[in-house]
């Protein structure tokens, strides 16, 4: 049986990576592609997302929505230093890729979701569309089975000390979906920056395809990590939890996100337990199992058929 999914998403390199493992599972079903501003523009995520699925000729299949242009309350800040200017450089995707549906992520996100009974959303980018479509349509959330969401951290972050970038980009929209009701597992830093894709690894995509060397040609464009060790592939870890729950240590706890001050974007776990009356709102992932992810990734892209 297969796993319903809707990504959320602003590729982004990593998030061109998740989307690629999403498409091609044949265990997932993936419905919708939602896209977001985040690392870059939500006019080039919007783009970045349509060349990956017109890349694997999927087109007709999987449906694609542009969505929230800017946070929802905080000053929108990409991160092009990371992923470069058009967000997926280093592979010529070409220029006819199609276009997105003529409605809003919100709206999408809404029809697709009330014409199921369980589906999982995995945001991987600020979850801004989430929010608004909390907001707007809190019917959803009885249809929706849980949110597997990449970002936030109880360890310290990527933009500060304290803020990993998807809640920090708009931290109003994470507290939002926090609060919402819905069973969450935060697949963060804590777990993403040890699952690093490692030299060896990208070698080895060259191997594997136009697939493969679509991936090793955007992984060696991007600016997070370094050459020696390797890229923490963040997004990709909600699609390898997914699959393989068993490779991740988790811990639930209440997550508070900060919303203001020098600690914005901020995830706070209430790890004793003390300041919610012992509720939890989220299924936190604490250590992840790397050489397990290297070999699942490489897994992954030798079976696509491309």
């Amino acid at each position: 049986m297969t796993t319903k999914i809707i990504m959320d998403t602003d590729p982004g390199i990593d998030d061109a990576a998740a989307l690629t493992m999403a498409i091609n599972d044949p265990e997932l079903d993936l419905k919708l592609i939602t896209t977001v501003a985040g690392n870059v523009t939500v006019d080039k995520t919007t783009a970045n997302a349509l060349k990956i699925v017109n890349f694997f000729g999927k087109n007709d299949q999987i449906p694609v929505a542009g969505g929230a242009v800017a946070p929802l309350i905080k000053p929108f800040e990409d991160a092009a230093r990371i992923h470069g200017e058009s967000g997926m450089p280093g592979y010529d995707f070409g220029d006819d890729f199609g276009q997105p549906l003529a409605k809003t992520a919100v709206e999408a996100l809404r029809d697709a979701i009330m014409a199921e009974d369980e589906v999982t959303l995995v945001p991987t980018g600020s979850y801004t569309n989430i929010a608004l479509l909390f907001s707007q349509y809190p019917e959803v959330k009885s249809h929706i089975k849980q949110i597997v969401a990449m970002g936030g951290s109880i360890s310290g972050g990527n933009m500060t000390s304290a803020a990993e970038f998807n809640v920090f980009t708009d931290p109003d929209a994470a507290k939002i979906m926090y609060n919402a009701g819905v069973p969450i597992v935060m697949v963060g830093l804590d777990v993403t920056l040890k699952a690093l894709l490692t030299p060896a690894s990208q070698e080895k995509l060259l191997e594997m395809g136009e697939a493969g060397k679509m991936l090793h040609d955007l992984v060696t464009h991007y600016n997070d990590g370094d050459d020696q060790d390797g890229h923490p592939m963040h997004d990709v870890n909600t699609i390898f939890y997914l699959l393989h729950p068993e490779a991740f240590t988790t811990k639930e706890m209440w997550i508070d996100v900060v919303t203001d001050g020098p600690a914005i974007g901020a995830t706070v776990g209430d790890v004793r337990g003390a300041y919610h009356d012992g509720k939890v709102n989220a299924k936190v992932c604490v250590d992840i199992d790397a050489a397990a992810f290297n070999k699942w990734f490489l897994e992954e892209v030798a079976a696509m058929n491309k």
